[in-house]
C-alpha cells in the first residue's frame, strides 16, 4: 500500500517519523500467525495507517477477523488512517484512554529522536535527554494481553541498558534483527508479553550487545523458527478506547457516524448522572452544611420550575474563599502588634440558565 500524501512522506524524517517499508513488512508477516477467530491490533503512532492496514489484511488471510486501532498526533496522517483502519484517534498517545491488556498485537514504530518539550526527563535518567522510543515503549507495552505479540521497529543504536531491561521485564521469546532496509538503521524486535516482571539477564545482555553492534543478523524474507502467534481478542465487554480531549472535527465525525457508536453517547448517563431515580424528600430542611455537601457532590442540578412559570436549568457547586480576622495586641513598649488570621470557608453557589420564554431567555443567574 503506497503512501497517499507525497508531501507528508517527505516530511516524515524531519518530524521524526519513519514509515515502515514494504520489504520489512513482508518479512514481519512471515513470522506471524493467529489463534482464534477474532484478534485486536493497535499501532499507537500509525501515521497514515498503511503498515497496520497491511498487517490486518495479512492476519485476515490467515482466517480471522481483525479489529484495528490507531493513534497519530498529526491531523493529515490521522484522518487518512481513519479511511483504512477501523478506529483511529487524532491525538497524543497520552491523551487516549485504553483498556490495559486488551490487544493481541502491538505494532510499534515510534517517532525517533529526543523529546523536544518540557516533558523531556533530564537529570533523572543519567543526565540524558529522554527519547521518543522509550516514552512510547513505557506507555504502550501495558496494552498487550498476556501472550500478545510485540513488533517493535526502532534504530538499533537506541537499544541501551534501560530499553533492554524494559523489554526483558515485559517479554519472553525476544528476538531482534536488522531490517532489510537500512536507510534509517532500523531493527525489528519480536516478543511475547509475559506475566512476570523480573527481567531475564540473558535477554538484557543479548539486547545490549545488539545495541552495541554485535551479533547482528538481517531479518529474512522467510521465517524459519516458531511463529509469533497473535492470541484471540479479550472480551469486548469493558473495552475502552476513548480520547480525553476530543476536537470539534472528530466529535462531528462521531456524531455523523451514528449515535450508537459515537464515543460520548454510550457513557452519557454515567458522565452526566442523568439516569432517572426516584425522588425522595429529605427528612428535614437542609442546613447550610447539608446544602454545601450536596452542591459539592454535584447532586443539585436539573430543571426547576417556579409557580410563576419561570424555568431554570441549574447546576450547583462550591468555591473556597478566605475570611480575614484581625487581632491587635498592646505590647509592653507601647506599640501595637497586628495579626491577620485567614480562614478558609467553602461557599455554596448555584448557577442557572434562564429558559423562561421572553426577554430573560438565556440569561445566566447566580445564586449564593
Amino acid at each position: 500500500m503506497a503512501l497517499i500524501f507525497p508531501r507528508l512522506a517527505n516530511n516524515f524524517v524531519k518530524n521524526g517519523y519513519f514509515p515502515t517499508d514494504s520489504n520489512t513488512l513482508g518479512c514481519i508477516f512471515s513470522a506471524l500467525d493467529v489463534a482464534g477467530s477474532q484478534v485486536r491490533v493497535i499501532d499507537p503512532c500509525c501515521g497514515e495507517g498503511c503498515a497496520l492496514a497491511e498487517t490486518s489484511t495479512h492476519l485476515q488471510s490467515l482466517g480471522c477477523a481483525v479489529s484495528s486501532f490507531g493513534i497519530d498526533v498529526d491531523a493529515d496522517r490521522a484522518w487518512h488512517a481513519k479511511t483504512v483502519l477501523d478506529t483511529v484517534a487524532h491525538a497524543d498517545v497520552h491523551d487516549v484512554m485504553i483498556t490495559p491488556r486488551s490487544f493481541g498485537l502491538l505494532f510499534l514504530n515510534p517517532p525517533y529522536g529526543d523529546v523536544l518539550s518540557d516533558k523531556a526527563a533530564i537529570g533523572d535518567r543519567g543526565g540524558k535527554r529522554e527519547r521518543h522510543e522509550k516514552v512510547f515503549c513505557r506507555r504502550t507495552f501495558q496494552l498487550l494481553q498476556f501472550g500478545g505479540v510485540l513488533v517493535l521497529i526502532v534504530p538499533g543504536y537506541v537499544i541501551d541498558t534501560e530499553l533492554a531491561t524494559l523489554i526483558a521485564r515485559n517479554f519472553d521469546r525476544v528476538s531482534v534483527f536488522m531490517a532489510p532496509e537500512q536507510q534509517f538503521k532500523q531493527c525489528v524486535l519480536f516478543g511475547v508479553k509475559r506475566r512476570s516482571d523480573t527481567p531475564d539477564p540473558k535477554v538484557v545482555a543479548m539486547l545490549e550487545a545488539f545495541g552495541r553492534g554485535e551479533n547482528r543478523t538481517e531479518l529474512l524474507e522467510h521465517w524459519s523458527g516458531e511463529p509469533y502467534t497473535v492470541p484471540a481478542a479479550t472480551p469486548a465487554e469493558g473495552f475502552n478506547f476513548s480520547v480525553v480531549r476530543l476536537d470539534a472535527r472528530q466529535l462531528g465525525n462521531e456524531l455523523q457516524s451514528g449515535l450508537e457508536r459515537a464515543s460520548l453517547w454510550p457513557k452519557f448517563e454515567m458522565t452526566l448522572a442523568c439516569k432517572a431515580r426516584p425522588v425522595r424528600r429529605p427528612l428535614r430542611d437542609l442546613s447550610k452544611w447539608h446544602l454545601a455537601l450536596a452542591l459539592a457532590a454535584g447532586h443539585i442540578a436539573g430543571i426547576v420550575r417556579s409557580d410563576a412559570g419561570r424555568v431554570l436549568l441549574i447546576k450547583g457547586g462550591t468555591f473556597k474563599e478566605k475570611d480575614t480576622a484581625v487581632e491587635y495586641e498592646h505590647l509592653a513598649d507601647g506599640s501595637v502588634s497586628e495579626t491577620r488570621i485567614l480562614t478558609d470557608k467553602f461557599v455554596p453557589v448555584i448557577r442557572a440558565i434562564d429558559f423562561t420564554p421572553g426577554e430573560r431567555l438565556g440569561e445566566i443567574v447566580t445564586i449564593r
